[in-house]
């Protein structure tokens, strides 16, 4: 059919609906082509169940004085937020750990912010319950308050989520205090802080020894003071953390902290276990599924299928009815005949 002519029928069929259908009853056939879809879409299926009421910054502060223990999770994507949300996690952090966990890079010194807001805006679109906080990478906050407040900002419009994290303890405070006085959440991160690890000499735990403790400490008041809703205390003692924590009016968020922190942060990727088998580990790691054999499996037994023709059944196709074919194949003959192979 000519274009012209396509277009003419196309626009006559349209305004016929528009003078004679009345929109409600527009409405059940919108829903069949919606349930008929024949493509890849968004993963976000059915329910799992009901939803359930919207964790805030009130939550978590009411979660703390009950000192009911609050679950944090990494999420970098749709598929990873909308799983840990059905899960029913209270904090789901955009963490800079994507760097390496999902796009492949040595460390977080390397991501951009334009990557973390697109990361932010995916997990947004799947969290329906949880607190959704991004992780401010390194370079965008560092250089003064305002410029920390600048980012924040558009962590919040542009990336969609509720609050922002950023790394470091006394010398931070004025700009954690610059960015919670514009009314943003601050999640703090005193202990190892990884985006200073060259300045650490590596990843290294901290608080060790008696001044360091009592460093880790000053940092936790500082950040406090500043304003922070709670702080996450990476790779420091057990005890000292437990401490910490006890002398704290916010909660502290433990990664390689001991159990007596107010909640627990572990990197998603690591502890289902989605990576190839010699990857390092950090002790606090504890593997709680094997994402990477079962999805080695499957997709090795697809391309074994593919390979052997058994993949796709005819329970994976689309019928045609026997008339049409026949037809079809009636006129591919008569063309072959008439040898017009340009008209293929």
């Amino acid at each position: 059919m000519p274009a012209t002519l396509f277009r003419s029928c196309a626009l006559s069929l349209y305004r016929g609906t528009r003078s004679t259908a009345p929109l409600s009853a527009a409405k059940p056939l919108l829903s069949s082509l919606t349930q008929q879809r024949w493509s890849s879409h968004s993963p976000m299926g059915t329910p799992t169940g009901p939803p359930r009421k919207k964790v805030t910054v009130g939550t978590i502060r009411s979660m703390y004085k009950k000192d009911e223990p609050i679950s944090v999770m990494t999420a970098h994507d749709f598929p990873s937020a909308a799983v840990a949300d059905a899960a029913g996690m209270d904090i789901l952090l955009v963490g800079d750990s994507l760097a390496m966990v999902s796009m492949g890079m040595e460390d977080t010194s390397e991501v951009l912010v334009e990557e973390m807001l697109l990361h932010c805006r995916s997990v947004a679109r799947a969290t329906k319950g949880a607190f959704t906080v991004g992780d401010l990478p390194m370079g965008s906050y560092e250089i003064s308050p305002e410029q920390a407040l600048e980012t924040a900002i558009r962590f919040v419009k542009e990336g969609r989520i509720q609050g922002i994290k950023l790394e470091g303890g006394k010398e931070m405070a004025p700009t954690i205090s610059r960015i919670t006085s514009a009314g943003i959440p601050v999640l703090a991160h005193i202990g190892l802080t990884p985006q200073r690890q060259n300045a650490l000499g590596g990843f290294r735990v901290q608080g060790k020894t008696s001044s360091g403790a009592m460093s880790v400490l000053e940092d936790a008041f500082a950040v406090q003071e500043a304003g922070a809703f709670a702080m996450v205390l990476e790779a420091v003692p057990a005890e000292v953390a437990t401490l910490i924590t006890k002398k704290l009016s916010v909660p502290t968020i433990g990664i390689g902290a001991g159990n007596g922190c107010s909640g627990q942060v572990l990197v998603q990727n690591d502890m289902i276990g989605n990576f190839p088998p010699g990857r390092f580990l950090p002790k606090f790691v504890k593997q709680y599924g094997n994402v990477w054999d079962e999805t080695l499996r499957a997709i090795t037994s697809y391309k074994t299928e593919v390979k052997a023709r058994q993949y796709p059944g005819p329970e994976h196709t689309y019928p045609i009815a026997q008339h049409e074919l026949e037809a079809f194949e009636e006129q591919l003959e008569r063309k072959t005949e008439e040898n017009e192979s340009s008209w293929f």
